[in-house]
C-alpha cells in the first residue's frame, strides 16, 4: 500500500515492537508514505497514552528514523488525538506536525471500544448510542483542529449495530467532515476485531464518496506484523466504490496521490 498513516508505538502502553520494526515492515509492503500517529498526551485515561514529556522522545526518535530511511520511505509525524471535551490540550494541537488524527474513543468517559466496558452496550438503547457517537464525530469535525477522521464508525467494533439506517444517523457528521475539509481514513484494524471488516463500512464509505470527501489509509498497527495487514482489502473496496486517489499530509498540507 502506498500510504499508511495510522500506526502506534510502545509509548501508548498497549502496543509492541520497536519503531524501526514497523518501518522495516512498511518498506517490505511497498509503502511510500508511512506515518506514526500514536495517542497524544491527555489528562484522561493516562495509562493508554504517552505523557507530555514522552512526546518529546517520540518526536526525536521518529526524526532519527526519518533521516535513516529517507531514501527508502517517507516517515511522517502524526498524533491520534482523542476528542473528549474538557480534556483536550489546545496548546498541544498547535504543535508542528504532519497531521492530527481526530478520533472518538469515549462517550461521556465511557471507553466503548475497551472490552472491559462492553456491558454498557447491553444496558442502553443502541440507536441512541450510535446517535451520540456520530454527534461526537460531528462536534469533532466542527472544531477544525484535525486533518483526518480516525476509524469513522469505531462504535461498531463489537457488532452492536443500530436498528435505524446508518447513513441517516451519520449524515450530519459526514456533512461536517466535508465542510471542515477533513479526510476519512479507511482503517484495516476492524478486520482484527469482532466486527470483521474495515472502518468505515461500505455504506458509509459510499456516503463519503458521494460527498466528495478525500480518503487515506491506515493499518492502526499495534505490532509490527499488523502493519499493512488487510490494507489491500481496503484499497480494493475503495476502487470498487470509485475512489482513484488518496491523500497524505506533510506539515498539515494535504497531498493527493493516485492508487
Amino acid at each position: 500500500m502506498i500510504v499508511d498513516l495510522h500506526n502506534h508505538t510502545t509509548l501508548c502502553n498497549h502496543a509492541e515492537g520497536e519503531m524501526e520494526e514497523y518501518i522495516i515492515q512498511s518498506i517490505s509492503n511497498g509503502t511510500k508514505y508511512f506515518g506514526f500517529s500514536d495517542h497524544a498526551p491527555m489528562d484522561f485515561d493516562k495509562k493508554y497514552r504517552m505523557s507530555l514529556e514522552e512526546s518529546k522522545d517520540y518526536e526525536k526518535d521518529l526524526l532519527i528514523l526519518k533521516e535513516k530511511y529517507k531514501n527508502k520511505i517517507e516517515i511522517l509525524l502524526g498524533y491520534e488525538v482523542d476528542f473528549l471535551k474538557g480534556y483536550m490540550n489546545s496548546e498541544f494541537l498547535k504543535k508542528k506536525v504532519d497531521y492530527f488524527i481526530g478520533s472518538v474513543h469515549f462517550l461521556n468517559k465511557w471507553g466503548f471500544d475497551n472490552p472491559e466496558f462492553i456491558g454498557e452496550f447491553e444496558s442502553r438503547d443502541i440507536d441512541k448510542i450510535w446517535e451520540e457517537y456520530f454527534f461526537a464525530i460531528e462536534s469533532m469535525a466542527k472544531m477544525g483542529k484535525f486533518d483526518i477522521v480516525g476509524h469513522l464508525d469505531l462504535i461498531k467494533i463489537f457488532k452492536y449495530l443500530p436498528n435505524k439506517d446508518i447513513k441517516t444517523i451519520a449524515k450530519q457528521a459526514i456533512q461536517a467532515i466535508k465542510k471542515s475539509n477533513m479526510t476519512v481514513e479507511i482503517n484495516s484494524a476492524g478486520f482484527r476485531k469482532p466486527i470483521g471488516e474495515q472502518y468505515p463500512s461500505r455504506e458509509l464509505l459510499e456516503l463519503v464518496y458521494e460527498n466528495g470527501i478525500d480518503i487515506t489509509f491506515g493499518s492502526d498497527g499495534h505490532k509490527p506484523e499488523q502493519v499493512g495487514m488487510n490494507l489491500q482489502k481496503c484499497v480494493d473496496l475503495a476502487k470498487e466504490i470509485g475512489f482513484t486517489q488518496c491523500v497524505y499530509f506533510r506539515n498539515r498540507d494535504k497531498k493527493k496521490i493516485s492508487f
